[in-house]
């Protein structure tokens, strides 16, 4: 009998973890238990979502009822979220209110996170702030040694990132100081670079759209953030299709999908058709097979493949540039984009066709020839990319074994460059069968 029960107790335990094996619930944790209770407060009423801990995203929500198409997903209220209305009804509004020139939108809800972070148990958002990441991976927090590992046009905006919240930090300093009165600590040391760098990812990885009407307290920038505890640990995936908006009836932020899911699964929502360049520079992660996602051509990688001796080179080149042909060429899961096939042809014109770019540019075929040899030199840079990412590769994980504490952030840039791989493959693929095609 005790023989048999033990074979039940089994069966059930393996059932347990099968209902499972995509995600460990979560949700008997104190800090969600706290963000449930403190939600539930606010008027929100528990969903079917529970927070989890899944193998390939790491924490999201996963759903103990099967979801259909057109279902509702989460309704947040509005007490629940995060605005600059917030801002403005805690004790900073008064500050934010005389401070000259207006701060903007964001800054004021960096200044409000920070504040309340330091606050610690004295906050009433506590149980949110608990729950938030207490590091990024946004590439503005990366070290230089990773960042110089990033393909170059994501590289000049990685840097980008870096300064343009350098050059906040540099422009809030005296706002910052002008809210002493509240704190018996200096401000210089609660308002950090560390600390607003902090806040900065927190609302650009985990804000919801909301359009706010504008106030005079604040810049002319657009105030369309909205922090939504419990909601913000849905994770993207590009394959889902939601509907997501605040609705005035309920005066609730709601998510409806149009994707089914089943029972225990992760629930998933999307940011937007980003690529994984994107999804890594605004909010520190790479989508797998990601079908929104291209290796980017820079002009300088293009342009090697043109004699300097052509007479019209400088010519061609006039011309792609007039019409934005230089920029946002790239390779897909379906080869080469048009847009870089449209530009090899005209840099392939022989001098008798040069008169034909404007049909070339309006998608027309000016000769056989013309287009061989846009595909063999389309082909060409797919190789030499193919080899540039290799050996980016390669120096990838000979630093993960330097640097111990850089493995985490490498193991981001090893994704990106993984991924552009496979869509570079494809694209040698589906060019080899292309110029078979017009031999």
């Amino acid at each position: 009998m005790k023989k048999s029960r033990g074979r039940t107790g089994r069966r059930r335990r393996r059932k347990h973890l099968k209902s499972f094996k995509d995600g460990v619930n979560c949700s008997h944790k104190l800090e969600y238990i706290k963000l449930k209770k403190w939600l539930k407060e606010r008027g929100f009423e528990d969903s079917n979502l529970r927070p989890a801990e899944f193998w390939e995203t790491g924490r999201g929500l996963m759903t103990t009822k099967a979801l259909q198409t057109g279902d509702l997903i989460i309704s947040l209220p509005e007490k629940c979220l995060l605005t600059t209305s917030t801002v403005l009804s805690s004790c900073l509004g008064g500050h934010i209110v005389k401070w000259k020139p207006p701060v903007s939108p964001l800054l004021a809800l960096c200044t409000f996170l920070i504040a309340e972070k330091h606050a610690g148990e004295k906050s009433a958002w506590k149980p949110y702030l608990d729950v938030l990441p207490k590091t990024y991976t946004c590439l503005a927090c990366l070290e230089p040694d990773v960042i110089n590992l990033l393909p170059k046009p994501l590289k000049k905006k990685a840097q980008e990132q870096k300064m343009m919240i350098q050059e906040l930090f540099r422009s809030s300093k005296a706002f910052f100081s002008s809210l002493q009165p509240l704190f018996a600590e200096n401000t210089g040391t609660i308002f950090n670079y560390s600390a607003l760098e902090w806040a900065w990812c927190t609302i650009n990885t985990r804000t919801i759209y909301m359009k706010h009407p504008h106030r005079e307290c604040f810049s002319l920038e657009p105030d369309v953030y909205a922090l939504a505890p419990y909601l913000d640990l849905l994770n993207h995936s590009p394959n889902v299709q939601v509907k997501a908006a605040f609705n005035e009836q309920t005066r609730s932020y709601e998510i409806w999908t149009n994707s089914q899911c089943k029972k225990y699964q992760e629930v998933f929502i999307c940011y937007g058709p980003h690529d994984n360049q994107r999804l890594l520079l605004e909010y520190g992660f790479v989508a797998m097979d990601n079908p929104h996602s291209s290796v980017y051509v820079s002009p300088d990688t293009l342009l090697k493949y043109f004699s300097p001796l052509d007479k019209q080179r400088k010519a061609k080149v006039s011309i792609l540039k007039d019409h934005n042909y230089l920029e946002n060429l790239s390779f897909g899961w379906e080869g080469p984009s048009w847009r870089l096939l449209t530009a090899l042809k005209v840099l392939r014109l022989a001098a008798d066709e040069f008169a034909c770019w404007r049909r070339i540019l309006l998608g027309d075929v000016t000769s056989a020839r013309n287009e061989q040899q846009a595909l063999g030199t389309a082909a060409k840079i797919c190789q030499f990319l193919t080899e540039e990412t290799q050996h980016v590769l390669l120096q990838i994980s000979q630093l993960k074994r330097e640097k111990e504490n850089l493995k985490s952030h490498l193991a981001l840039v090893e994704m990106l460059h993984s991924e552009n791989l496979k869509i570079l493959q494809k694209s040698a693929e589906i060019l080899c069968n292309l110029n078979l095609g017009t031999t």
